[in-house]
């Protein structure tokens, strides 16, 4: 049974520093996006040590073993009778690389397993997918207003609507919390997009998904969790218990830019949207 639902957004790529339209579009991590995801990954692993401690009780053979001339050898049995065993943690990634990328870079610490879901892809940008802000105002400056204000202009170029982006993700969201109704206590991390996570996260509070005011945009690599409330009618309410959250760094480091020691002669800087 999920008790606890973890969304975790992609590190940053080039296409996020030129303020291109991502999508679909199947862009890697840039170099400072991969230190997000790491320094991300740092803080949950610290959080959700517990995972690793479960992972080795269910695999003895993640629990690393002395050589023959060792006294003794490690003891799987205080693994597998340590309260953590009886937890699961799950690892699901969109199966764009931008994020599987992610998810590895939190799963590979603990010793999880990363599967993909499609249903967990960005939002869909039609034609504008690829494209900068500047460019799309230009092509259609009133579909450009139309869809900054959240009143569906850019659906004439083939982008899809927020709420078809919301169902998506909240249907997806719903049949993974099915899907462990047998398993025991479980901690689902979904990795996965900026666009994505925000509107799910709208759909599954029930709230209007084209409201500019509800929340806002989520930062690259942070994170957001949800509690499943079950009713007595066998339904599922839920609980927004962090939003848009990230690691102590982000608050003492330039998050957007990362470090000084990895920024190339000449990359640009990623400024916020004035």
């Amino acid at each position: 049974m999920i008790d606890e639902v973890l969304f975790m957004r992609h590190g940053r790529t080039t296409f996020n520093l030129a303020r291109r339209m991502q999508g679909q579009i199947d862009v890697p991590l840039d170099i400072v996006g991969q230190w997000q995801a790491d320094q991300s990954a740092y803080e949950l692993a610290q959080r959700y040590y517990w995972a690793k401690v479960a992972a080795v009780a269910r695999d003895e053979r993640l629990l690393a073993q002395p050589g023959p001339r060792a006294a003794r050898r490690s003891d799987i049995d205080e693994y597998r009778q340590a309260p953590a065993a009886c937890r699961r943690l799950t690892v699901v990634a969109s199966d764009l690389f931008r994020a599987v990328q992610t998810a590895h870079a939190f799963a590979d610490l603990l010793g999880l397993e990363v599967a993909t879901d499609e249903r967990l892809r960005e939002r869909s940008f039609g034609r504008w997918e690829g494209m900068t802000r500047e460019e799309i105002r230009e092509m259609d400056a009133r579909a450009f207003a139309s869809w900054r204000a959240h009143t569906g202009g850019e659906l004439a170029y083939g982008v899809e609507s927020r709420r078809a982006l919301g169902e998506r993700g909240a249907q997806a969201v719903r049949s993974l919390v099915a899907a462990h109704d047998g398993d025991g206590t479980t901690t689902l991390m979904l990795v996965g997009h900026g666009s994505w996570i925000v509107a799910t996260i709208q759909t599954l509070l029930g709230m209007d998904v084209d409201d500019v005011s509800e929340l806002g945009a989520m930062r690259n690599a942070f994170w957001s969790r949800m509690t499943p409330r079950r009713r007595a009618d066998g339904s599922i309410g839920w609980l927004l218990e962090e939003y848009n959250q990230g690691p102590r760094i982000a608050d003492a480091a330039d998050w957007e830019n990362g470090p000084a020691e990895l920024r190339r002669p000449g990359m640009p800087l990623w400024r916020p949207i004035v």
